[in-house]
Parts: structure tokens; sequence; C-alpha cells
């Protein structure tokens, strides 16, 4: 069968994912195939798919079916969390010709040729213990910064989640392979780098696996930063996100004094009550994060944290969740991503029958996102009048440029004098709807 000629790429999901993507997609280019806009006419769409984004089986759907109104002779293919946890559901999905596990979606072009509209899904989906080596991916040209992804799996058995099942256990890039890949996206003029991966705070687990046995750590985080700070031509490296307890203080402490790492972290919180942190299966208690907290600030006091959080999981009371809301009120946070409980199949959680009601835990979550909503605010507020450097990006806005400060505040400013993946001294002006900051380009190349 001869090779199609275009394929198309949906990715839902976290920075994981969309690296994983894009990674993909340079393979299907190098095999020659022409990588199109998933809403162009394509003979081949790749769905990459999230077992954490709610309606995940819905959404699938609905993807699908937008791609074969555009092309009804395409090939479809799903890959990602939801196919390794959902693919026999996922393959009775009208339209979907292919189903790919964890380990198998790094071996798409294997499949392909051997596809054959028969009406129902081929399933290529293992254990997930089979999932047990790195594959490295980055992200290049569909947004100003970069993905690049050190880590994969997970070794915590959260109770509510689902992403060791997806996803394997914890593996990682080498240090030389990271190094190696950071040089090549600035080697193509990238300047700005995100890490991810399901829990990068654990780099370093499981770089081989020789006949089946999982060696000692041979390299922590820690180490991995260091190195990559070191790398010529990135102006700028992000943490996506690290577990609290994993953010040690010498991470800390390193970040505080690194030429390239920005001021600026994420720790998943999860929960502000000792007692759902304990039934979550967490690893740490409020207090150890409030001291992370601390401990940046300390350092840091201009540094953006992030914080996600999780409402309504099952026996969260009223009284449960005003001490979660207390807490983080009380915290010098810069912002939260909120989710709703949702019950995952095969996750110790979801058999509990305490489980609280849909109305409170979206009565909680909008109170959490006006909290957010505030803290952002004066955050911004702190830095206004202040001259950051912003790496430029373009805007939904007409005649508007968009980008974002190291730590994390997201600006606007007119289009003209400047242009996308430049970084840019920029006078924060004046706090605008839709949490972003109105900007000027500064008249000295300068950063308070």
């Amino acid at each position: 069968m001869a090779t199609p000629k275009s394929a198309a790429f949906y990715t839902l999901g976290c920075k994981l994912n969309y690296s994983e993507s894009s990674m993909l997609a340079q393979r299907f280019e190098e095999a020659g195939y022409a990588v199109v806009d998933y809403k162009e006419s394509a003979d081949v769409y790749v769905i990459n798919t999230c077992s954490v984004t709610d309606f995940a089986d819905r959404k699938c759907r609905n993807i699908v079916r937008k791609c074969l109104r555009i092309n009804p002779q395409a090939k479809v293919v799903v890959v990602g969390c939801y196919a390794q946890l959902k693919p026999k559901e996922i393959s009775e999905i009208k339209g979907v010709d292919l189903v790919l596990g964890a380990a198998e979606k790094f071996r798409i072009l294997d499949y392909i040729d051997e596809i054959s509209h028969t009406g129902k899904g081929w399933v290529k989906a293992g254990s997930v213990r089979e999932a047990d080596s790195f594959e490295s991916a980055f992200s290049f040209g569909d947004r100003t910064r970069s993905f690049l992804k050190v880590q994969d799996g997970c070794d915590y058995k959260c109770s509510f989640c689902t992403i060791p099942l997806a996803r394997g256990k914890s593996r990682s890039a080498t240090i030389e392979k990271a190094f190696i890949d950071a040089q090549a996206l600035a080697d193509r003029g990238v300047k700005e780098i995100v890490l991810t991966g399901v829990n990068i705070g654990d780099f370093g687990n499981g770089t081989e696996v020789l006949e089946g046995v999982r060696p000692k750590k041979e390299a922590l985080f820690i180490d991995l930063i260091q190195a990559l700070d070191e790398v010529e031509g990135i102006e700028r490296f992000r943490i996506s996100s690290i577990e609290p307890n994993l953010c040690s203080d010498e991470i800390i402490e390193f970040v505080a004094q690194s030429k390239r790492f920005v001021p600026h972290f994420h720790m998943p919180l999860q929960s502000g009550n000792n007692k759902q942190l304990k039934e979550m299966r967490r690893r740490y208690k409020r207090e150890l994060y409030a001291d992370r907290v601390a401990k940046i600030k300390g350092l840091m006091p201009h540094a953006a944290i992030g914080v996600d959080v999780i409402v309504g999981f099952p026996g969260e009371t009223d009284e449960d969740f005003q001490v979660t809301y207390d807490f983080i009120k009380d915290l010098p946070i810069s912002y939260l991503h909120v989710f709703t409980y949702s019950e995952r199949p095969n996750t110790d959680a979801a058999e509990r029958s305490d489980h609280v009601e849909m109305s409170k835990r979206k009565e909680r979550n909008a109170r959490l996102r006006h909290l957010s909503d505030k803290k952002q605010m004066q955050f911004y507020a702190q830095h206004l009048n202040e001259t950051r450097m912003v790496l430029i990006e373009e805007s939904k806005e007409e005649g508007q440029l968009s980008g974002y400060t190291d730590n994390y505040v997201k600006v606007s400013l007119p289009e003209g004098k400047v242009s996308v993946n430049q970084l840019v001294a920029c006078r924060l002006i004046d706090i605008l709807e839709k949490g972003t900051v109105a900007s000027e380009v500064a008249e000295q190349n300068v950063m308070v």
C-alpha cells in the first residue's frame, strides 16, 4: 500500500503530550509525510489523548467526527494515556482505525501501512509494564517556547490518579541526551525550553533497564538542571511542575542564582488539609508545602508560584474544604489550577462510598478560581512599573503582541517595535482584563 502523503495531529492534555505529538510529527516528516494542521484535509489523523481530562471519551469521539468530516477516507489513529487505559472502548468508536498503547505509539509508522478500513479499530496495546524504556521528545515550531521531555511515568500511587496505569514506571533521559536535545533546539533558534515529564523531580530513576533490573539513580534532577544551565543559546529554562517533596533546598537555591532557569515554580498541592493529603496518598504534609513556598519567596521574592488543587475529593467536608481554602489564601502564591475531582476507574478513591455531591464540587471549584484571580492580580500589582524581560509571542488580539516575563506575568504590547521570538525589556504599566498586564518596550534594555 502506498504511503499516505499527509498527516495531522490533535493533542489533548499536558505539555508532555505536546512534546510527544511534535516528536511523532517529526518522525512522519522524516518518513516523507507532509504534516498539516488538523483542520486541513489529511490522509492520516493522529489523536493524542489524555486520561486526566474530563469527558475523555466524548472529546475523542468529537475529534474523530471532525476529522472524518474533513476527509471521510482518512486513517484515524488514537494514541496516548486514554488509549492505554481504554483501548477496546476507543476501538469501537466509529471511524477509529488503529489504537496504540503506551509502548506501541512510538512505533506508529510500523503500523500505518497495515491499516484497512474494516469498520472496527485495530488495537495494539500491551501491558503498561512493556513501557519500560525512555523515548526522547521535544516540541518545535508550533509555539514560541519548546517543551523538552526529560522524564516519563510515575512510581507514586496517589489514590485518585491513573497516570501510572497509563504511562508505567518512572524513567528518564540521560543528562547527555537532554543536553544534546536542548542544544539542538538552541541551534534552531529556540530561546525558551520548558522541561516536561510526569514527575520530573524523580529524574534519574530508570535511565536504563538491563535484563529487567532497574538500576539505582545515577543522577538527580539537580544534576540535570546544573548541566542544562550551560547550554549556549537557550536564554530561559522553565520547570513545568515539581512535587513539593522533591523540590529540595538545593534545587531552589540553584534556581535562585542560575543563569538560565527562571524564577517560576509550579508545585501541585492537591489539598491544604492533611486529612485529605493522607487519603490521597500524597508524600508530604501541608507544613512541608508551606516551608517550600517560604524557601522560594525568601530567596526570590519576585518568583511566581503556581499551585494545583483538587476539590471534592471523596470525604471532603465543608470544614475540610475551608481548611484548604484558608491555607491557600494565606500562602504567597501567584495562581491556581483548580481541578474538580472526577472518579477514575481502577483507582482506590473511586471505590469509596463517601463521594461529594457534584453541585458542591462545582461550588468549591468556583470559590478557588475566584481566589486564584485575586492572587494573580495581587502578584501582578507587585510588579507594576518594573522593567522585565519578555519573550514575544503572537496574540489573538488584533494589533497586539503578547508574552511572558521570566516570572510568568502575561503581558500585552502593541505591534511595531518588536517581533515574535525576541527577548525584549518591557515596562509593566497597568493590569488589564483577561489576566494580562499592559506593557511598553523599555527605552533601555535593562531588567529591574
